[in-house]
């Protein structure tokens, strides 16, 4: 009996051992293992397999939603995706892929004698070594197959990133994968590509073909409880909003991006536009309760001439908006493409602005309102679509809570119900007091400054000095200015063009061009300590010319991580 125990016991390791050198009969099944290589070090985790049964690789480095095979009777690399709960397919020949060119270099790689060859991949060089004396066919990657007889073994992408077979172990059939390749869709290779990335994060719909104008819209909803996922119109049709449910994987990190897309409805200028964000709950007044209810909700700042100012600063009791984009819409994209027809001249169908917006989306809430905002007194006004895009990070951990207190706010989104420009920076500073908690960590301010005033003497057109001051001592300065306005000339049909070839949206200004967004600027408070301060914000306004003047739109939020994963 001992005997018999033996030998089974030999049987069982003499199947389960790796082989080397060895090849194996036509017919087995195995996986081959690869370890990830960088600049000579293994990366631990990056590793793959590669299953082989009956002319089949299988191949595991693609995730959950994607499986992938060579099928070498076929002659045809297979690529299924579960997308929406919904199967598509594409089958690429081999001769369709790249093709290797044999080298003199040779290996020798778990005992087998393994040969080179060399391609070029998207400006990326590709080495492959490879054997046809394992029994197995197949390689990691899909696209980088030497010929239909041989097994990769090795890969390597710019000599420093490399796959390599550390094993090759007989395969069970009962551990064979069963894709379902008759349950799928064929799709075009480019279909299933696009497919494939709209797999890979999540995106949040917000407002889709939603009218951003000016028309006689009933002033306040005082006394209603607002829903969620329903489109509000405020201010005269100047501001859109809707309170969204954030993902829930938004909890385990990566990065948020704000993609807008805008065209003209009947407005052929440039306007100011704002993407802002309120908490659904929260202790503090937002301007949401203006929104519905007017603007003798929003606390008042007095400059030093008598000039009022509603909701622009923060206060104990008053957040001022989240400001995620400041945006500018074109002069008339859309709407006046076939009415101002210029040749060689392509218009843009509609002006996108895609920004990421990480560290100002908060992930304690479940719920948040997200705003739109373009100033304009056009009854047609401007269309848009708004989503926020979910990317999720490479580790699993749930971040930390992210610190968001918005300090300042001066663009007036409620300009159409009379809220004021910031025209105080002429004569006065604008002046905030805030104060940081003890466990707060990366600790920034992110400024966004355009400056605006539409004549040959305004400051749209003209460089102007920022300053930021905190506690008295000089933080930032900066003049705000772009120069690559006329980048974007073909986006802006309705833009007036002037007598020496220019035209007007191709001219610098304050920060900001028509048709293009303007990301803040990120200034490290490095170590600030918590407690009371006291921000100031000094800027170099021009003067008023007759009924002219000139205003600055500013918003500065703090923005950090609390140390522990919850407040």
């Amino acid at each position: 009996m001992k005997s018999v125990i033996t030998s089974i016991f030999i049987l069982l390791i003499l199947f389960a051992a790796p082989t080397y050198g060895k090849k194996h009969k036509k017919g087995s099944a195995f996986e081959i293992s690869y370890a990830s290589y960088r600049n000579g070090s293994e990366v631990p985790g990056r590793g793959m397999s590669v299953k082989y049964a009956n002319q089949i690789a299988y191949l595991s480095n693609n995730g959950d939603k994607i499986r992938s095979y060579i099928d070498y009777a076929k002659n045809k690399t297979v690529t299924i995706l579960n997308y929406e709960d919904e199967l598509f397919k594409t089958l690429t020949s081999f001769d369709s892929l790249p093709q290797p060119k044999a080298g003199g270099k040779t290996e020798t790689i778990l005992g087998y004698d393994c040969q080179y060859a060399k391609l070029s991949s998207f400006s990326n060089t590709i080495e492959i070594w490879y054997s046809d004396q394992t029994g197995a066919k197949g390689s990691p990657y899909q696209g980088y197959l030497p010929d239909n007889s041989s097994l990769v073994l090795k890969v390597t992408i710019n000599g420093n990133r490399t796959l390599v077979a550390k094993a090759i172990d007989k395969l069970h059939a009962d551990s064979i994968p069963d894709y379902p390749l008759d349950e799928a869709t064929e799709v075009t290779a480019s279909e299933l590509e696009e497919l494939k990335i709209k797999s890979r994060y999540t995106v949040l719909p917000v407002f889709k073909d939603e009218i951003i104008n000016f028309e006689n819209l009933p002033e306040t909803y005082e006394g209603q409880t607002l829903e969620s996922n329903r489109t509000y119109r405020f201010s005269k049709g100047s501001v859109i909003m809707k309170k969204v449910t954030l993902p829930e994987s938004w909890k385990s990190g990566g990065q948020v991006f704000a993609k807008l897309t805008s065209w003209s409805n009947g407005d052929a200028y440039d306007r100011t536009g704002s993407i802002f964000v309120l908490p659904a709950s929260h202790e503090k007044k937002t301007i949401l309760a203006a929104l519905k209810n007017g603007l003798d909700e929003l606390p008042v700042l007095t400059d030093n001439k008598g000039a009022e100012y509603q909701g622009i600063a923060s206060t104990k009791t008053y957040d001022s908006p989240i400001e995620i984009m400041r945006f500018f819409t074109s002069f008339g994209v859309g709407h006046f493409n076939n009415l101002r027809v210029i040749n060689n001249y392509p218009w843009e169908f509609e002006a996108t602005y895609k920004q990421e917006v990480t560290p100002l989306i908060p992930n304690d809430d479940e719920e948040v309102w997200v705003g739109v905002f373009i100033g304009n007194y056009d009854k047609g006004g401007h269309k848009v679509n708004l989503e926020l895009d979910f990317y999720p990070g490479f580790d699993k951990e749930e971040q930390a809570t992210k610190y968001i207190q918005p300090l300042f706010y001066t663009v007036n989104i409620m300009e159409m119900s009379g809220q004021n420009y910031g025209r105080l920076f002429r004569n006065d500073t604008l002046t905030v007091e805030f104060e940081v908690p003890e466990n707060v960590e990366n600790l920034q301010l992110q400024y966004t400054s355009t400056g605006h005033g539409g004549w040959g003497g305004g400051d749209e057109f003209n460089p102007k000095l920022n300053q930021i001051f905190i506690d008295g001592e000089p933080t930032y300065k900066v003049v705000p200015w772009r120069t690559d306005c006329a980048t974007y000339r073909f986006s802006n049909p309705a833009s007036g063009n002037f007598g020496n070839g220019l035209s007007s949206s191709d001219l610098s200004r304050s920060n900001w061009c028509p048709a293009t967004l303007t990301p803040p600027d990120m200034i490290p408070l490095t170590n600030f300590t918590p407690g009371k301060h006291t921000l100031k914000v000094v800027i170099d306004q021009g003067a008023d010319e007759g009924n002219s003047f000139s205003h600055w739109s500013v918003a500065g939020v703090l923005t950090g991580n609390y140390k522990e994963a919850s407040k």
